[in-house]
């Protein structure tokens, strides 16, 4: 049986996130959306894995993802298969025969994320889908001074909004690199791995800082508590895109 890679890009605001939800047929995935077209192409069952469980609303550049088929098409049709019958928020970027054992989440050794905030007087109308709108001006220097509390290895609970998270909440923040100009913010942060809103909880965290509501200091306070109160509110998820997954 052949395993081939898909490197995807999709537009999530119309999704439930990347991860199909067992027993809810009202949701919307991108994981459906893949899988559905892959399963007319093999004729039959198809489960495709994701890298990154990307919430609703998240977008991505770059997604890693891989299936197993017995289709005899070569790679180059199996990418035109799919970006043919696919919805047009979501492409294929590449197509890739892999080794059998190669899997697009557990194989993963880092991932790149990035969020973008509007800055402007006034609201771009056409950065309104995928900017976060900040009404006022963010301090980049005191947001960059606060990011450095992050980096390292760290129990992170206080950036989770799951208080019965039964997995460990220590991770790796290998870099947060912030940077803009009067009209546009971008926040990348590079880490081995994330959960769901943690990466929009650190951003919310960070305008906190960046609106003057606290002092970066306080960030080394909020990783020791392991108190999600202590941190920002949730940045809205349409800031947020996937970038890279590092293998």
């Amino acid at each position: 049986m052949r395993n081939i890679q898909l490197t995807i890009e999709y537009d999530g605001s119309r999704y439930d996130g990347w991860q199909k939800q067992v027993g809810n047929s009202k949701s919307i995935t991108i994981q459906d959306k893949i899988e559905e077209v892959l399963s007319r192409m093999d004729n039959e069952k198809v489960e495709v894995c994701g890298a990154a469980r990307t919430e609703a609303g998240v977008h991505a550049y770059r997604q890693i993802a891989n299936f197993h088929t017995n289709t005899d098409l070569k790679v180059y049709e199996i990418k035109h298969y799919l970006n043919r019958f696919l919805p047009r928020d979501i492409a294929v970027v590449e197509a890739l025969e892999v080794p059998e054992r190669f899997h697009a989440s557990f194989n993963a050794k880092a991932f790149v994320y990035e969020y973008k905030i509007t800055t402007g007087e006034v609201p771009s109308v056409f950065d309104r889908k995928y900017n976060y709108y900040s009404f006022k001006r963010l301090d980049i220097g005191q947001m960059q001074k606060a990011a450095k509390y992050f980096i390292g290895n760290h129990d992170f609970k206080a950036l989770s909004d799951n208080k019965r998270m039964k997995k460990s909440t220590i991770r790796t923040i290998h870099d947060i690199d912030i940077y803009g100009d009067n009209k546009e913010i971008v926040i990348t942060v590079k880490g081995d791995d994330f959960w769901p809103h943690m990466v929009r909880i650190l951003v919310g965290t960070l305008m906190e800082v960046g609106l003057g509501n606290c002092e970066p200091s306080k960030m080394e306070e909020i990783i020791s508590s392991k108190n999600r109160e202590l941190a920002g509110p949730t940045a809205e998820a349409k800031g947020l895109f996937l970038v890279d997954v590092l293998y």
